[in-house]
């Protein structure tokens, strides 16, 4: 993608830091003492149970994002102070693992997601006329998205739920706003390049 010119290195790096990420949640999540989910199957490129590629799946939704962000002309209007933003992603990331251990406080993040980015707009531009969706309408309709991607994975045996071992069966809907949480992490990683890039850009420009 590098090479082709599609993605910059710092779109890489990226890449590569939420495969990473999203590597370490599955580590987690299929260990034996937690067991929110299981690979069955054998595999070489399993680390600690998680096989390589599940890294790859949480990294594809960033490229994803930076994609869009390029091909349909992605901004974002009344976007939060940074800081505030990183450090809701990174509440929503550790509640994913401290929820085993001290109480699950989504609901609580989902109420602060809602307040921080309420008044953040994302405009598109899928061909000429260009759209806009309340940011948190977005984390939901991706996260859905990735809800009906999931029940297709573990239909073909991807990976398995615990309701799933003996036959097939939906996957949950209350996945549809975890994935909407962990969609925030990404957006906010990618937006924060994004912006990062503009502002130095501008900087470059009045030098």
């Amino acid at each position: 993608m590098v090479y082709s010119g599609l993605e910059t290195k710092r779109e890489l790096m990226v890449i590569s830091l939420f495969h990473l990420l999203g590597l370490a949640l599955e580590i987690f999540k299929t260990s034996p003492a937690i067991g929110s989910w299981s690979y069955p199957e054998f595999a070489y490129t399993k680390v600690f149970g998680a096989p390589l590629y599940s890294g790859f799946m949480h990294a594809a939704v960033a490229s994803f994002m930076l994609q869009s962000w390029c091909h349909l002309s992605l901004r974002l209007t009344g976007y939060p102070p940074h800081l505030v933003a990183i450090l809701l992603a990174s509440a929503i990331y550790l509640n994913f693992f401290t929820h085993h251990f001290i109480g699950d406080y989504r609901w609580l993040l989902t109420i602060a997601l809602v307040i921080v980015f309420w008044k953040t707009k994302v405009h598109f531009k899928p061909m000429v006329r260009e759209f806009w969706m309340p940011l948190p309408l977005a984390f939901l309709f991706i996260g859905f998205l990735v809800w009906i991607a999931e029940n297709i994975a573990t239909l073909f045996g991807g990976w398995q739920y615990p309701n799933q071992v003996n036959s097939w069966a939906w996957v949950h809907l209350s996945k549809i706003g975890s994935w909407g949480l962990l969609v925030v992490i990404t957006f906010v990683i990618v937006a924060e390049l994004k912006l990062f890039s503009k502002r130095k850009d501008k900087s470059q420009l009045t030098d």
